[in-house]
């Protein structure tokens, strides 16, 4: 982890999808909340948002012990209703939006396109487009000028990592949104990226190397899976001045999976 420079001081950021499943050991951290406690050691205020409310309090509970403040809230991103709610709440507690991460994804069955229902197939889209569309349709209006968006997406969507179609075309299809949204932004300074994890050793992670093992012993160039904290830092690179000319971009962090193998 590097030392923390205050990169976010006065921003107020938004991570939907900021609480975390158990699943393997007790410290364990998912992307999500990595993102919240680091986005607070980095001095910005942080939305906590989940649709598990227990699971969002923690998150804020863990962001506000780094000394900064957080707002747990309770939402389904892919309801409409729903965001629009947390978008105003977190106005409300706030005074504004700098900066939104969409950190949502359910991955569907694994029984490729035959296997595959039509409604299955619906409710992948529902968590893992429909709801980063939701997000950037009503934070865009809501952010500050110069403010930013970034969409989680994965490596499936650049290369077949798994037998879900659902999964793999509905994180590919973030890429176009992205793209969408970027192009709406730019006028006001809005950037819009997305971030690629690899993968993750998370509690999602877990649960997927447990239903598939050879997720855990997939060889990577760099010899290890990512922590969240890497999608962190990440994370933190494009909601950041660092990344101040950065926009439509993918940011792949993978530890070379995706083009040295």
């Amino acid at each position: 982890m590097s030392e923390t420079r205050g990169r976010l001081a006065g921003r107020r950021i938004v991570v939907v999808g900021a609480g975390q499943q158990r699943f393997g050991p007790e410290d364990l951290v998912g992307n999500g909340r990595a993102m919240s406690v680091l986005f607070g050691r980095e001095g910005a205020s942080v939305a906590c948002a989940d649709i598990d409310g227990d699971a969002a309090a923690e998150t804020a509970a863990a962001v506000r012990a780094e000394g900064a403040t957080a707002l747990a809230i309770t939402a389904d991103g892919s309801d409409d209703a729903d965001v629009r709610r947390m978008v105003a709440e977190v106005v409300d507690g706030f005074g504004g939006i700098d900066g939104v991460v969409l950190n949502l994804g359910i991955g569907g069955p694994s029984r490729g396109l035959d296997g595959t229902s039509a409604e299955e197939w619906d409710g992948v889209f529902a968590v893992n487009v429909r709801s980063h569309f939701l997000g950037c349709k009503h934070a865009l209006p809501a952010m500050a000028d110069g403010g930013t968006i970034v969409l989680v997406s994965s490596i499936a969507a650049v290369i077949p990592v798994s037998d879900k179609p659902a999964y793999n075309a509905s994180k590919a299809a973030l890429a176009g949104l992205c793209h969408a949204a970027a192009k709406e932004g730019a006028p006001r300074g809005v950037r819009v990226n997305v971030l690629v994890p690899g993968l993750i050793d998370t509690p999602l992670g877990r649960r997927a190397s447990a239903g598939r093992p050879e997720r855990a012993t997939t060889p990577i160039p760099l010899g290890r899976q990512g922590t969240a904290w890497d999608v962190a830092a990440a994370a933190l690179f494009l909601v950041s001045d660092d990344a101040a000319y950065v926009t439509a971009q993918a940011l792949v962090v993978d530890g070379g999976l995706t083009t040295l193998r």
